[in-house]
């Protein structure tokens, strides 16, 4: 892939990027905590919200690896998408372990 192209691709993935998760804080948001959910997912389960995210993260992966190791056929909506959910999931983890940091610091 030329320089161009992968230019294209970082910067679409990018504005992907901001849509879902702007979209889907409606969804999965209360009140002005972005990362409710894992929260009381945590609490249902007696784990840690960066537990539960790291379970709810799981099946994006095994998406990810089934795709890598050829089980899945790969086409432009499903890498699209697949690709998508997990980064968008790695970022929702660093804003979980960010929030603890800033937790300690402030203690």
């Amino acid at each position: 892939m030329d320089a161009k192209r992968f230019d294209e691709v970082v910067e679409n993935r990018i504005e992907k990027i901001k849509s879902v998760l702007k979209s889907k804080a409606g969804d999965y948001s209360r009140g002005n905590d972005r990362l409710h959910n894992f929260k009381v997912a945590a609490m249902a389960r007696g784990i840690t919200p960066l537990q539960a995210l790291d379970g709810m993260m799981l099946k994006h992966e095994v998406c990810y690896l089934d795709l890598v190791s050829g089980r899945t056929k790969p086409t432009k909506e499903f890498i699209d998408e697949k690709i998508g959910d997990f980064i968008n999931y790695l970022i929702l983890a660093e804003g979980l372990l960010l929030e603890n940091l800033d937790k300690k610091e402030n203690i």
